[in-house]
């Protein structure tokens, strides 16, 4: 996996794959490492690049250790899609990286050409969604007291219940342990899910994010996480909705993401 500098860290990413730029956006505390089924998957429908997030899998960690921003996540995908040359680019975002998608879309219009957005961590635009996530800072900050790498462990049992995080592969459990730094990182900063200052996503900030859109929710997820979703869909101005079977670790080459890509290519081909 290769490394390329940006803003002055060295972040670890894979491509593959031919044609319009793909660009996948882990959630926290993930790794490009959980998305390896699904880039090749993607591949076959374009050029697809995954990437570890500052501070997760093994790019390196921000200048301040301690703290990570909403910012300074979308800064990095920016400058990683100008350097690979890889814009506009139809980003996946999942969870958090949702977050870091939507943002993106956001701040930088011209390099986004459209968004799949798999239950994304916009928590603020929901008065329960908000509750449930201070609740959950509250238990990852707890849980992380002693031993950092309980951070990530805090995180997936309340997004993906405990059973989830036992069956995880051993290495994948590793990694997301080693990510427990980043984890409180971000619940340290601004803007993220985590953040106690988090993103103030109001409609009008949402409602400018004019590219195609698909959101994705699970069946067994959260419930907060469906009403995010459908708030979005009430104020992307292009967007669909899809509904899934699972739980929130939703696949990044679903079906109905690859019928919204080919769909999308076919009418940009017409």
């Amino acid at each position: 996996m290769p490394t390329i500098t940006v803003n002055g860290v060295g972040i670890f990413f894979a491509e593959a794959g031919r044609g319009e730029p793909i660009l996948g956006i882990h959630g926290t505390p993930s790794s490009s490492l959980l998305w390896a089924d699904a880039a090749r998957e993607l591949a076959e429908h374009g050029r697809c690049i995954v990437y570890d997030r500052r501070g997760f899998g093994s790019s390196g960690p921000t200048p301040r250790p301690d703290r990570l921003d909403l910012g300074t996540h979308v800064s990095d995908a920016a400058a990683l899609l100008d350097a690979l040359d890889a814009q506009p680019a139809t980003v996946i975002g999942r969870s958090t990286g949702g977050l870091v998608a939507l943002a993106l879309a956001r701040q930088h219009p011209d390099v986004v050409r459209r968004l799949v957005l798999l239950e994304p961590a916009v928590l603020s635009l929901d008065d329960e969604a908000i509750r449930w996530a201070e609740r959950l800072r509250r238990r990852v900050l707890a849980a992380a007291r002693d031993d950092p790498a309980r951070a990530a462990e805090a995180v997936i049992v309340a997004a993906l219940g405990p059973a989830v995080w036992s069956a995880l592969p051993d290495p994948t459990r590793d990694a997301m342990n080693r990510a427990g730094a980043a984890v409180l990182a971000e619940a340290r900063g601004s803007g993220l899910d985590l953040s106690a200052d988090f993103l103030g996503a109001d409609p009008s900030w949402v409602s400018q994010v004019s590219c195609p859109t698909l959101l994705v929710s699970a069946e067994d997820s959260p419930y907060v996480l469906r009403r995010v979703n459908d708030r979005l869909l009430e104020l992307l101005p292009d967007a669909r909705a899809a509904v899934v079977p699972g739980g929130h670790l939703i696949h990044p080459a679903h079906p109905a993401v690859l019928e919204f890509l080919d769909e999308n290519a076919a009418s940009k081909s017409a």
